[in-house]
């Protein structure tokens, strides 16, 4: 059975998620896509970041891991980014005729973080 994190364990964890998160945004920015929302938590569900380029809209989950990042994302965290996407898009109008998709930005230890398009269909 694996030992509690204590609370500097956990501080250093929610430190480098925020640090990922932000080298996802500034990556995804200079990709072309404006980010919409960051850290968004909606009823159903919560996303890391929404971002658009173009007609898409994307929710992105980050993730900051030294080794198989892609591999974090779960079918329950899959299905609770998807309903959050859902609910975005419904109560922003303007947003109503974009195509959605699901991306996952990994940043692995301090390589350049690796973008994974269409990381999953819902």
């Amino acid at each position: 059975m694996p030992r509690a994190a204590s609370k500097r364990e956990r501080r250093a964890r929610r430190r480098r998620g925020r640090l990922a998160e932000l080298a996802a945004a500034l990556w995804l920015g200079l990709k072309g896509y404006r980010v919409l929302a960051r850290n968004l938590k909606t009823p159903l569900g919560e996303i890391d970041l929404v971002v658009r380029r173009g007609a898409t809209l994307v929710a992105v989950e980050v993730k900051a891991r030294r080794v198989r990042a892609a591999e974090a994302i779960g079918p329950a965290q899959r299905g609770r980014i998807e309903r959050a996407l859902l609910y975005f898009q419904a109560t922003r109008p303007g947003l109503a005729h974009c195509r959605l998709r699901f991306d996952a930005v990994c940043v692995e230890g301090f390589a350049l973080p690796r973008h994974i398009v269409d990381a999953w269909r819902p």
